[in-house]
């Protein structure tokens, strides 16, 4: 077992998508660079983002279309006007949204890829930078420019939605379809493209700087995606190709009636006869992208919780037994030396074997803060418990309510027990006390959410899992950050030797 080591640090979690830009969204241009000289004015080491594929059902990037590609969302349109591939003009003649506050997905929808295909008319196909680009992912970028050709033909619909032929992937069906299709085909192409070369130059800029990028990998795809329908034989799946069962979360203290994500499961001994080869693709390009890896959902390793599509709620789900160690010996074989942050925190008391198999692994465990707080003062999320450094903390994450948000609603013991321990006497003090008790715990690596750091509430959660409508859409405003809490966690940067 290998164990990938972090250097000790401090980060920001922040989605690209949360940026301040005059265009609807956060993208891969001028507002993420100024973040990152943000971080190495602030000390940090890290910035976290959230999953950069498509996002799919519900707005989530959790549903992607696809494993392999970038939300062309996040392509910065000032960057194509550099490039002479868009006028100002015709970027301020959509309607990108309301609110500088939030993501409108709907004007994005509408608008977004009119403009890039306005940008696409101009793209010299030929440039050999495309063609280099085009060829190097090959093995997933025709399928997905394929599958999205596809989904506009078919007014967006599922997959699962199409006609017999093609949903099947009849050849003689596909090859009339790449012909009929062929310059939409190459536009998704382009928009993969350029966000990947949008992000190769972040990525290599926040390297000179000194900043470690932290990427999120989902654990599951969804139903909805190329992956799924290039390769059902991977899935469990009914005669229709819809997933028979789903993937969901059993009753706890975060969630009382479960959440079902509704999420194909795997059909992990066909993935294990092909040697996880999807797997290892995905941990390739992962490690081309981020410098360490989260994994999203570690405890699917052990076990998945599985519940029938059409069931309304979890009562009448069960466990299927995970890929375990032959999966992680796969991951370790192809990450190099990239480290992994587990995402382990959810299932190490529900799921037995978790902190078994994680310390077979070499990866990094998670602690939450925010769970630190209850009865017991063995709570494994309480720093005076941690075993070593090897592990990231997190105040909170996007999955959960804001710091601020959620000890509002903590009950009088839960309160007392948190002002002792962290010798503070006034509920507003709670985020800027949780952060210090980050900063000061042994483990290798702290992140913080910028909703936490800037002390906000509920408004501003990323997500409530299992739900759609009103997920993903925080920004970020470029005035939000006032000097003194920039000279507070300077000082927290330095103090705890971050």
């Amino acid at each position: 077992m290998q164990i990938r080591e972090a250097a000790r640090g401090s980060g920001i979690l922040l989605a690209i998508s949360s940026l301040p830009s005059n265009y609807g969204i956060g993208t891969l241009g001028d507002a993420a660079y100024k973040f990152v000289d943000l971080l190495v004015d602030l000390k940090q080491k890290y910035w976290q983002v959230l999953p950069l594929n498509p996002t799919g059902f519900g707005d989530s990037p959790y549903q992607s279309f696809s494993a392999f590609a970038g939300n062309p969302y996040l392509i910065d349109l000032d960057e194509l006007v550099d490039e002479h591939l868009l006028l100002p003009e015709e970027i301020r003649g959509y309607h990108w949204g309301s609110k500088k506050s939030e993501v409108d997905y709907a004007a994005l929808f509408e608008n977004r890829f009119n403009i890039l295909e306005k940008a696409f008319g101009r793209f010299d196909e030929q440039e050999h930078g495309f063609q280099e680009f085009l060829e190097k992912n090959r093995d997933w970028i025709e399928d997905y420019s394929l599958y999205m050709a596809l989904k506009k033909a078919n007014k967006y619909r599922c997959w699962t939605e199409w006609p017999e032929e093609i949903r099947n992937k009849q050849p003689v069906a596909l090859a009339n379809c790449r012909k009929t299709l062929y310059n939409d085909i190459r536009f998704w192409g382009f928009c993969q493209y350029k966000f990947h070369e949008q992000w190769s130059k972040l990525r290599e800029y926040a390297r000179f700087k000194g900043i470690g990028l932290i990427g999120e990998l989902p654990f599951y795809v969804g139903e909805d995606s190329v992956d799924v329908w290039m390769h059902p034989e991977w899935f469990l799946l009914d005669e229709d190709g819809k997933a028979a069962c789903v993937a969901a979360a059993v009753p706890d203290r975060h969630s009382r009636k479960g959440q079902k994500w509704g999420l194909p499961l795997y059909d992990w001994m066909a993935m294990g006869e092909d040697n996880f080869s999807w797997w290892r693709k995905r941990i390739q390009k992962s490690t081309e992208m981020y410098d360490i890896i989260r994994m999203n959902h570690f405890s699917g390793f052990v076990k998945n919780f599985a519940v029938p599509r059409k069931a309304s709620g979890t009562a009448a789900g069960k466990w299927i037994k995970g890929p375990g160690r032959k999966l992680v010996e796969a991951v370790n074989q192809e990450l190099g030396s990239v480290p992994v942050i587990a995402d382990d925190y959810g299932g190490k008391t529900l799921v037995p074997g978790v902190k078994k198999l994680l310390g077979k692994t070499g990866w990094y465990s998670t602690r939450v803060l925010m769970f630190a707080f209850g009865d017991d003062p063995a709570n494994e999320h309480l720093p005076h418990n941690y075993e070593n450094c090897h592990m990231a903390v997190y105040a909170g994450t996007h999955d959960n309510e804001t710091v601020a948000g959620y000890f509002r609603e903590r009950t009088d013991y839960e309160m007392a027990y948190l002002y002792a321990y962290l010798d503070i006497d006034k509920q507003e003090d709670i985020p800027d006390a949780l952060i210090r008790c980050a900063y000061a715990s042994t483990a290798d690596v702290v992140v913080i959410q910028m909703q936490d750091i800037l002390k906000l509430g509920n408004e501003a959660r990323m997500n409530v899992p299992a739900t759609v409508g009103e997920n993903w859409r925080w920004r970020l405003s470029s005035e939000q950050l006032p000097e003194e809490r920039r000279v507070w966690l300077r000082n927290l940067a330095a103090v705890y030797r971050r």
